[in-house]
C-alpha cells in the first residue's frame, strides 16, 4: 500500500479517536460537588444596603476578577431580567459563546442559588447539564462559585467571599423584575 494511503488512515483513526474520547468526556457523569459548611455567622451590626441590577453587575464582576487576580477573566456576570453568565469554550480550535440564564434564589442562610433556565452554545443544542459540567471542569472559578451539574445550578457562598475587616455579606432579597436587590452588611463586634 502507498504511503500517503497509510498516513491518510492512520490521521483518520487518530481523529475519530479524539471525537470519540472527547464525546466519552462531556457525556460522563460529573464528579459530586462537596459543599462546604457555610462559615458560621458572627454576630454584630447589620447594614441593610438596597442596590440596583447596574450596581450588583458590576461588583460580582469585580470580585471575580479579584478572586482571579492575574488569569483572564473566564465568565462575566450580567443582571437582566435573569443573571447571565457569559464565557467562551474552546473545542477542537473554535471559540463557541456560552450563554448561560439562571434564576437567582436566596438561600435561608443569605447565600444565592442561581438555578440554571436555559443556555445558548453558539447554535448548538447541548442539555444545560452538560454545558455545566464542561464549565465545571475547563474554567478556573473562585472557590465561592461552586458549579453543581446534578443540580443545574451555581450556588454562590457569599460568606466564602473574602471581606476586609471581617465584615460578611448576605442576600436578602432579589427581585430583578422590580429592580431590588437587598443585601445585609454585618460588621462584627470587635
Amino acid at each position: 500500500m502507498n504511503r500517503w494511503k497509510v498516513a491518510f488512515f492512520l490521521l483518520i483513526a487518530l481523529l475519530s479517536t479524539v471525537i470519540v474520547m472527547f464525546v466519552l468526556w462531556v457525556s460522563s457523569p460529573p464528579a459530586k460537588t462537596d459543599m462546604s459548611e457555610p462559615i458560621a455567622t458572627s454576630e454584630g451590626n447589620v447594614f441593610t444596603l438596597k442596590t440596583t441590577k447596574e450596581n450588583f453587575e458590576g461588583i460580582a464582576n469585580t470580585y471575580i476578577r479579584d478572586a482571579l487576580k492575574t488569569q483572564p477573566l473566564p465568565v462575566k456576570i450580567s443582571v437582566e431580567n435573569q443573571i447571565l453568565l457569559t464565557t467562551e469554550l474552546t473545542i477542537f480550535s473554535i471559540n463557541l459563546p456560552v450563554i448561560m440564564k439562571f434564576d437567582p434564589i436566596v438561600e435561608p442562610d443569605g447565600n444565592l442559588r442561581l438555578l440554571q433556565t436555559g443556555v445558548e452554545v453558539g447554535k448548538l443544542d447541548i442539555p444545560p447539564k452538560t454545558v455545566l459540567k464542561l464549565l465545571k471542569d475547563s474554567v478556573a472559578l473562585p472557590e465561592w462559585m461552586i458549579v453543581r451539574p446534578d443540580e443545574e445550578d451555581v450556588y454562590i457562598d457569599l460568606s466564602r467571599i473574602p471581606m476586609k475587616s471581617d465584615v460578611e455579606v448576605r442576600a436578602k432579597e432579589f427581585n430583578l423584575e422590580q429592580d431590588e436587590i437587598t443585601l445585609e452588611i454585618l460588621i462584627p463586634y470587635n
